[in-house]
């Protein structure tokens, strides 16, 4: 595989340009066709499976487009993922192709190293001695969920699943007139691939594909607002995807310099997890148009998104055109309309309607309210059912408070570990900002006791999974004596 644009150094740019690096651009007929010279690269040596394990770049969105093309199941695994992920992965799927860098395979002394080829100046296409794997029908893509255990879940999508969300998005932005989308998010992250690439590109956008570290992101969690907003201002987007805290982390930053984003600036969509109506709030007055949405990969990515002139704060939107979403009789959320195939390795059927394993409701005029997880509902010793999300969220929305974990099952009281945006956080500042959240929940829902964590939230010190959701076991095995011991300052 050649790299797109390594012949050419100076490319005009205009509404043709599909990619943009930073220092390159391709229109979308030099993509296809470089789209096409690999995807008879891939049907030559006959891959069947072709893993990516590489950081944004013009040659991944090539590598994801010809595996469509060559009808090659595409398995992006994130730079994020641990090496026993990795080689899970590669395991489970079969993976017979791993496209990566030299530098990259470096980093992971466990990755086989024989029969390697040279794909380009830049990269390299590894033959992996893989045995078939059993998949769904028409599987096309896996993407990895890493979950809440080290062991990430294969989730199998069809091209055809893919493109009914690639064509409602598209359809559904096409009024707001985006023509730059800045790709923000790793690419192997579902909703970067699907809302970020695939539908931008669909609607003839431009996608600027940065190193991520370019947009001030590292690892799964680490992530520089400032450097951030200097990428915003330079390539003037009309378009971002962002993670709640990347969101919070941005509106400090802006608060803090007395910045605003770029007027360039039409959508910021939020996914991931709840965002919190103070922030989007603040974020809108500092120019930042933030909507909130919401999706499953088991849906093929995005469900549900507000957007300007349909918008309601604190709810994920409505359901776009491809998705049809109900509330079961217990109130947790279902999805139809765009669903995988099955789990790799689990031959149990799909159903048509999919338990999301969330719990909300949908309002009158159709907005999708999300409360939180189903399986992190407390039961608390006077018999009241709290969503531990729910909590949390109240508690991040009042003021730099980067992760809230709440804990109270069986308990007279909730109690939280806490880890503020920034260390020197005093413990008063804390509590007036537990306090405020307090004021907002009913009195069997307010936290009462509180520890600062000991360990940053993230994958390195299995505080978090490699996506930077909390790992709530391992959270209250590291604070337990602390909250317990709250626990009994209380009892006395």
């Amino acid at each position: 595989m050649s790299h797109p644009g390594q012949e050419r150094r100076h490319n005009p740019r205009s509404s043709a340009v599909a990619l943009d690096d930073g220092r390159l651009t391709w229109t979308h007929s030099e993509l296809r066709a470089q789209v096409s010279a690999f995807a008879d690269r891939l049907r030559a040596q006959g891959s069947r499976v072709m893993a990516t394990l590489m950081d944004n770049s013009a040659a991944w969105v090539v590598a994801d487009m010809a595996a469509t093309q060559a009808g090659v199941v595409h398995v992006p695994l994130p730079l994020f993922f641990t090496p026993l992920q990795i080689e899970h992965a590669l395991a489970s799927a079969g993976v017979d192709a791993l496209l990566t860098l030299p530098t990259v395979a470096a980093r992971w002394p466990g990755l086989p190293q024989h029969a390697i080829e040279m794909a380009a100046s830049d990269l390299l296409l590894i033959s992996l001695p893989a045995t078939p794997v059993a998949m769904p029908p028409h599987t096309a893509k896996i993407t990895y969920t890493s979950g809440t255990t080290g062991t990430p879940k294969g989730v199998c999508l069809s091209d055809a699943a893919m493109r009914r969300v690639v064509d409602s998005l598209a359809r559904t932005t096409e009024p707001l007139g985006i023509r730059r989308h800045l790709c923000a998010l790793p690419l192997a992250v579902l909703l970067e691939n699907i809302a970020g690439l695939l539908a931008p590109l669909a609607g003839g956008a431009t996608c600027i594909v940065l190193p991520l570290e370019q947009i001030g992101l590292s690892g799964s969690s680490r992530f520089d607002a400032a450097r951030f907003q200097a990428a915003v201002v330079l390539h003037q987007p009309h378009s971002v995807i962002v993670l709640p805290q990347m969101l919070r982390s941005w509106v400090e930053h802006l608060t803090q310099t007395g910045q605003r984003a770029p007027a360039s600036l039409k959508l910021v969509a939020v996914g991931g997890a709840a965002v919190g109506p103070r922030v989007l709030l603040a974020a809108r007055e500092l120019g930042i148009p933030a909507y909130e949405g919401y999706g499953l990969s088991e849906g093929s990515s995005v469900q549900t998104l507000n957007l300007p002139g349909a918008d309601r704060i604190g709810s994920a939107g409505r359901a776009l055109g491809h998705s049809r979403v109900r509330v079961a009789a217990d109130g947790e959320i279902e999805v139809a309309g765009s669903l995988f195939s099955g789990y790799l390795g689990d031959a149990t059927p799909v159903p048509e309607w999919w338990p999301s394993g969330d719990l909300g409701h949908i309002d009158a005029d159709g907005f999708v309210h999300i409360r939180g997880r189903k399986k992190h509902v407390l039961i608390t010793a006077f018999g009241r059912n709290v969503s531990a999300e729910w909590v949390e969220l109240a508690v991040r929305d009042q003021g730099l408070i980067a992760q809230a974990v709440v804990f109270g099952e069986a308990q007279p009281a909730l109690s939280a570990v806490i880890w503020p945006m920034r260390a020197d956080e005093t413990d008063a500042a804390l509590q007036a900002y537990i306090d405020a959240a307090n004021a907002t929940l009913p009195d069997y829902a307010r936290v009462m006791r509180w520890t600062r964590g000991r360990d940053d939230f993230n994958a390195g010190s299995g505080m978090a999974t490699t996506n930077g959701r909390p790992r709530r076991e391992a959270i209250w095995q590291r604070h337990v004596d602390a909250l317990l011991c709250a626990e009994a300052v209380i009892a006395d």
